[in-house]
């Protein structure tokens, strides 16, 4: 019906154009953004799971810097047991050394000066390296690492590498029996030295195959999320072009519409 009051076509035509703008502008949005999910009224179920598998994501990546942090700890740890260790090889070269019977009393005394220095610095080796203020060479402590949650750690048992607790702070080389007696002691101390090194060593290994099992658990969870959250920039291309198609033709309607009116003015003439 040909009316002046009421314009039906030019209000259809208004309500498809407005639903084709907001749609235009909603794949603006993500292409812009990068993102199919801008909001909870984009996809309030796929938001909700999205937010839960970014806090996964976070924590899984936390997860790894911890055992990387535990690795650098055990690293440190067991970089100054190849010093002590070397100290050691060097007192029981001097306890060798003294234990003939062809060098003076007074070069005894020298080799005894230079074997108690090397006891000294055994000791200030397992006082002063820290990791963070831990020191694991001077008690037995147990550090937690955690990469997972309460339930995912290692614990790692530290080692009391001080010359009392190595049995070498009493040795002496002064004489030929002292020596003699001090090389049993000594190969007890290197034994001691080893099996620390070694399990700081296993755990070390351990500590690697987790980094590298959560490094695959956290490039699971990322493309997981990127499948609920990130746009498929094709498909919202190809959306965006219908929009506009239908943004302009919804014009071109509603200016066609809008004149339609204007027919009646004949009939009045």
């Amino acid at each position: 019906m040909l009316s002046i009051n009421s314009n039906m076509m030019a209000s259809n035509a208004a309500r498809h154009l407005s639903s084709s703008y907001d749609a235009l502008a909603q794949s603006v949005e993500r292409l812009s953004s990068g993102l199919r999910i801008n909001s909870a009224k984009d996809d309030a179920a796929g938001l909700a799971v999205s937010q839960q598998m970014a806090a996964d994501l976070v924590t899984t990546q936390q997860g790894v810097r911890n055992a990387q942090d535990g690795q650098s700890m055990l690293q440190t740890m067991e970089g100054a047991l190849q010093t002590v260790n070397n100290d050691l090889v060097r007192m029981k070269q001097l306890a060798e050394q003294a234990s003939t019977g062809s060098y003076s009393t007074d070069q005894r005394t020298i080799m005894n000066n230079e074997f108690q220095e090397m006891a000294r610095a055994i000791d200030n080796i397992a006082a002063s390296t820290t990791f963070n203020g831990i020191t694991m060479l001077n008690n037995s402590a147990s550090v937690s690492i955690v990469f997972g949650g309460k339930s995912d750690t290692i614990s790692v048992t530290g080692s009391n590498m001080t010359s009392s607790a190595l049995g070498v702070s009493t040795l002496s080389v002064g004489s030929t029996a002292s020596a003699q007696a001090a090389l049993t002691h000594l190969d007890t101390a290197i034994g001691d030295v080893n099996t620390a090194r070694s399990t700081f060593g296993y755990k070390m290994n351990r500590l690697e195959s987790t980094v590298d099992v959560l490094n695959i658990a956290a490039e699971n969870l990322s493309t997981a999320e990127s499948r609920v959250t990130d746009v498929d920039v094709a498909t919202e291309m190809a959306t965006m072009t219908k929009n506009q198609v239908l943004a302009q033709a919804g014009i071109s309607m509603l200016a066609q519409a809008n004149s339609m009116p204007q027919m009646a003015l004949k009939l009045l003439g």
